[in-house]
């Protein structure tokens, strides 16, 4: 029961829409199935690393140091602003964008150190699936496990829908506007992280 909860949770969290999702779209979008694959491999690899470094130590580091975590959090933000003016300025051409290349598989693995909701789904997977009277070490490798393998998924299929979007898209201003809406939808996503900083200072 344990497994089956997992896995749901892993789904449940995985599928949403969030950052990493709306990006994988945009790119399906933009340059197809084939390029935004070291996209989909950066964000599930990375976040499995995630996961494995924050349940052995990180989280420690977080109870002694909480401005940290506020730290990456303004980062993570800052970025995400960054990344959806990005995505509603991109230039939109015939050739899907080939004078500007995806998310390398390097760079989207590093985004989940920036990214809000990773830090919450990292966070609450551990907290939820772990006990500290087992093996600490086995949870948290079982935990990244089964991100990797059910979330991948979930990650081709946000692909898929974008490459799906690709060939109703077919004229240069349904792009440009489709882009524009994926970045509001990135904006919107940040608003509860935001809302937390914010009166995090303010408390």
């Amino acid at each position: 029961m344990e497994f089956i909860a997992l896995i749901l949770f892993v789904f449940s969290t995985s599928g949403t829409p969030g950052p990493n999702n709306i990006m994988i779209l945009t790119s399906g979008v933009n340059h197809g199935i084939r390029d935004s694959l070291p996209h989909v491999f950066g964000v599930n690899t990375g976040f499995l690393v995630m996961i494995i470094c924050v349940g052995l130590g990180i989280m420690s580091l977080f109870q002694q140091w909480p401005l940290l975590h506020q730290l990456i959090q303004i980062l993570g933000i800052s970025y995400l602003l960054y990344l959806a003016f990005k995505i509603a300025t991109m230039p939109v051409n015939n050739e899907l964008n080939s004078n500007k290349k995806p998310f390398s598989f390097l760079q989207a693995a590093a985004f989940q150190w920036v990214n809000p909701k990773a830090w919450v789904m990292c966070v609450s997977a551990i907290i939820a699936f772990s006990t500290p009277n087992n093996n600490v070490i086995e949870q948290v490798l079982i935990i990244s496990g089964f991100y990797f393998v059910f979330g991948l998924p979930c990650s081709f299929a946000w692909l898929m829908v974008g490459k799906w979007l690709q060939n109703i898209l077919t004229h240069e201003v349904y792009v440009k506007r489709f882009n524009r809406i994926m970045a509001i939808i990135l904006l919107t996503s940040l608003y509860p992280m935001l809302s937390e900083t914010i009166t995090a200072f303010t408390a």
